[in-house]
C-alpha cells in the first residue's frame, strides 16, 4: 500500500483491535463478581489493551505513564492470584508484557519503531502464538460445564482467544 490507503488500513486496524479488546474487557467485567479473581484481572487487560490501542498520533503524552501504573498495577494483582494456583501464570505474562509494550512505547516513540527487545519480544510472540493456536484448538473442541463465574465455556475461551490474538498483534507492532 501507499500513502494514505497505508495509513488509513493501520488506522482502521487498531479501531479493530480497540473494539476487539474493549469487547473483550466488558464480558469478563460482566462475569467479574466484584474486583477480585481472573475475571476481574481479565477486565482490566481488555480494557488497558483497548486504551493503549487507540491511535492518538502525536497526542496521548499522558497514555504510557498512566497505562504503565495500571499494568504493573495488574501484574502485582497477578502474582497475588499465583498463591491460588500456577494457573494464574498467564496472568502475570500478560501484565509484564503489557508492561514492556509500554517501557518500549514510550522508548521508541511509539509502537512500529523497533523499539523492543528483539529476543525478549520474540519469546512473547512465541509464548502468545502457542497460546493462540492452544485456545483454537480448546475452542474447536469446547464443551462441558458453564464456568463457575457464568457464561459459557465457549464465550470464555472465545474471550481469552481474542485478547491472546490482540496481545500478539500488539507484540507484532513493536
Amino acid at each position: 500500500m501507499h500513502g494514505s490507503a497505508a495509513s488509513l488500513s493501520a488506522v482502521l486496524s487498531s479501531w479493530l483491535l480497540v473494539l476487539l479488546c474493549a469487547v473483550s474487557g466488558a464480558y469478563c467485567l460482566r462475569r467479574a463478581h466484584g474486583w477480585g479473581g481472573a475475571a476481574a484481572g481479565e477486565a482490566v487487560m481488555g480494557f488497558g489493551m483497548a486504551l493503549m490501542a487507540v491511535p492518538l498520533g502525536g497526542g496521548g503524552a499522558w497514555r504510557q505513564p498512566v497505562l504503565g501504573v495500571v499494568f504493573c498495577a495488574a501484574a502485582l494483582h497477578a502474582l497475588w492470584l499465583l498463591r491460588g494456583g500456577a494457573h494464574h501464570a498467564h496472568h502475570l505474562v500478560g501484565s509484564l508484557a503489557m508492561v514492556y509494550m509500554t517501557a518500549a512505547a514510550v522508548s521508541g516513540g511509539g509502537h512500529g519503531r523497533g523499539a523492543g527487545l528483539p529476543l525478549l519480544t520474540g519469546s512473547l510472540l512465541l509464548y502468545y502464538a502457542g497460546y493462540v493456536v492452544l485456545g483454537g484448538t480448546r475452542l474447536l473442541t469446547a464443551g462441558g460445564p458453564a464456568p463457575a463465574h457464568g457464561g459459557s465455556t465457549e464465550l470464555v475461551r472465545a474471550c481469552r482467544l481474542a485478547m491472546g490474538m490482540g496481545m500478539l498483534a500488539m507484540l507484532l507492532s513493536i
